[in-house]
């Protein structure tokens, strides 16, 4: 079973880094689809594991934009593995609605309220519209995606997560 979960976050991390491959058109060049496979991991993973695969989905697409906000990538990979952890564990309890809510508020605005501080406001309000895009997309891209990929996976794998 462990090497099961491992193959598959490992599966679902390479999965991120090829949607940060695919990317949003926006003043940051590290938004991407990057999220899309994190978000659909949660029918096969473990809270854990999927933010695990966040995290290094979101460290791939920025070293692939060549960081372009340097070190802070690090901080913006740490808030997109607690991001998807909660969101994956608000799954899990069956809150459909309120773990897309969730998604979109705190990655699409309070992960970005770090560099208000961290940084400037002129930074935070020049980041907000096209990262909030940037989750928007994610979250509808997923939202499409997951009724048919549990269909398959309960069908397939019985996965019933």
């Amino acid at each position: 079973m462990k090497l099961k979960r491992m193959t598959l976050t490992a599966l679902f991390a390479a999965l991120c880094v090829i949607g940060g491959l695919i990317k949003i058109p926006s003043g940051v060049g590290s938004l991407a689809l990057d999220t899309v496979p994190a978000l659909l991991a949660v029918s096969f993973l473990p809270p854990v594991f999927v933010g695990i695969a966040s995290l290094m989905g979101h460290l791939a697409s920025a070293m692939y934009a060549g960081f372009p906000l340097g070190p802070f990538h690090l901080l913006v990979a740490a808030e997109m593995f607690v991001i998807l952890y909660l969101f994956a564990r608000l799954h899990r309890a069956d809150r459909h609605v309120l773990k897309w809510a969730f998604f979109i508020i705190a990655n699409g605005v309070l992960a970005s309220l770090p560099f208000y501080f961290l940084l400037s406001p002129a930074v935070f309000v020049g980041l907000l519209p096209s990262v909030l895009m940037a989750t928007v997309l994610n979250a509808a891209v997923a939202a499409v995606v997951m009724p048919a990929l549990r269909k398959v996976a309960v069908k397939r794998f019985g996965a019933s997560n």
